[in-house]
């Protein structure tokens, strides 16, 4: 989850600049995510329900191949972009041809992930174990902004790689971590053709899992068939619509914080690289601070997660319509994410404890099919508002969060 997260936010980090260097529309630069989202939304319950029938591992290793081809597919057009074989426009479509490969098959390792900790965690140890998970990614969302600038190669040979550097970067640790999961993660494949999904223990700590954790795990989830659960199942569909409405609440205003950047501090886009990374990783800062500290040490239920989280966000979002200057952006954007990092795993929790063990693997599918959901039309929205005026996505995320509050209120359990 660290890798997918570092690698798809530094190749984010540098698109406003790239984008505007090839001379390519804003609303490309969000349609690239937008088109991948879609197709995430679409795909993830699938993988989820083939991981209940074919084992966790094996969805993993798909997400982290289509992980590694996608960043390939899209450095390789981008180079061909930069170096003027092909025109911007063409370039940042094939590059839209690489995210449609990771919407579709990347987006089996994170539910099967999310199973895989649901399933070898009681109840108890559940909200804390999908708040490390989620700190894993948002980890990496602060690795990949950080280390995005230093991944900017130079040629090779008469080849200009230039910003496209972080893609092939992010595929190369994509082989590494594909490679380490078929070494070390245990082989869960149910043992005849009409299994039941079982898996193998994950630690929710850490450490490695025993054997006898392992055949305890197996024998817990083999005992009950897989349930299919809807997207308006009464267990979860409050959950769901907390984390659609959220999502795109986050999904509109961290679309377009490259572009404010640029345009609220006068700068070039070569210039913007650093400032942009600096504003992504206060961010993520924040939200791991949520996830770290806050949330363990105040061991907070996800209905209250949802709530406290809804108010912060709603202000740091308000804030960030008025920012003008790099610390006010910084500051304001780190508020905002402090309050997405309690609701996403307070909305994921929520959903998981709704429902038994024998749910886990469908509902793990529903919540990564939500998340993406948020980016379909959410940066296209983002970016369309920012054209309007560079404060209105954030002030509408800001009221959004505020209005979704009273809702959580009064429905969540």
């Amino acid at each position: 989850m660290l890798t997918i997260a570092a690698g798809n936010t530094a190749l984010q980090s540098v698109l406003p600049a790239l984008g505007r260097s090839l001379g390519v529309p804003d609303s490309a630069v969000a349609a690239a995510f937008s088109v991948s989202a879609l197709l995430w939304v679409i795909f993830a319950p699938y993988w989820a329900n083939r991981s209940d029938r074919h084992g966790r591992r094996a969805m993993i290793l798909t997400g982290m191949g289509g992980f590694v081809f996608s960043l390939l597919i899209c450095g390789v057009f981008l180079v061909a972009g930069i170096n003027g074989w092909i025109g911007g426009t063409a370039a940042f479509l094939l590059f839209i041809l690489g995210r449609l490969i990771y919407g579709s098959f990347g987006a089996a390792a994170p539910p099967a992930v999310q199973a895989l900790v649901a399933g070898s965690t009681t109840r108890e140890e559940r909200t804390r174990a999908l708040t490390l998970l989620a700190s894993a990614f948002g980890l990496g969302t602060i690795v990949g902004p950080a280390v995005a600038p230093y991944l900017v190669l130079g040629d090779v040979g008469a080849v200009e790689i230039g910003l496209a550097g972080p893609a092939f970067i992010g595929a190369a640790f994509g082989v590494l971590v594909y490679f380490a999961v078929r070494r070390i993660l245990p082989d869960d494949r149910p043992a005849g053709a009409e299994g039941r999904g079982s898996m193998s223990s994950y630690p929710s700590i850490g450490g490695q899992p025993t054997g006898a954790t392992v055949r305890a795990s197996v024998a817990r989830e083999e005992v009950q068939a897989p349930e299919p659960v809807g997207y308006f199942d009464p267990r979860i569909r409050a959950w769901v619509i907390v984390g659609l409405i959220m999502g795109h609440a986050q999904a509109m205003g961290g679309q377009a914080i490259g572009f404010l950047v640029i345009d609220r501090l006068n700068l070039a886009p070569a210039q913007a690289l650093q400032p942009t990374g600096l504003v992504l990783i206060m961010g993520s800062g924040a939200a791991l601070l949520a996830q770290w500290g806050i949330i363990p040490l105040l061991n907070l239920k996800p209905r209250q997660l949802v709530l406290a989280g809804l108010a912060v966000a709603a202000v740091g979002s308000a804030l960030l319509g008025l920012a003008g200057t790099l610390y006010g952006i910084a500051v304001a954007f780190a508020l905002a994410c402090l309050g997405f990092g309690f609701v996403r795993p307070g909305f994921t929790a929520g959903a998981s404890l709704a429902v038994g063990p024998e749910a886990q693997g469908s509902v793990a599918g529903k919540v990564t099919s939500v998340n993406g959901a948020s980016f379909v039309l959410g940066p296209s929205i983002g970016i369309a508002l920012y054209e309007l005026d560079h404060a209105l996505p954030y002030w509408i995320a800001g009221a959004g969060c505020a209005a979704l509050m009273a809702y959580a209120w009064r429905v969540l359990r």
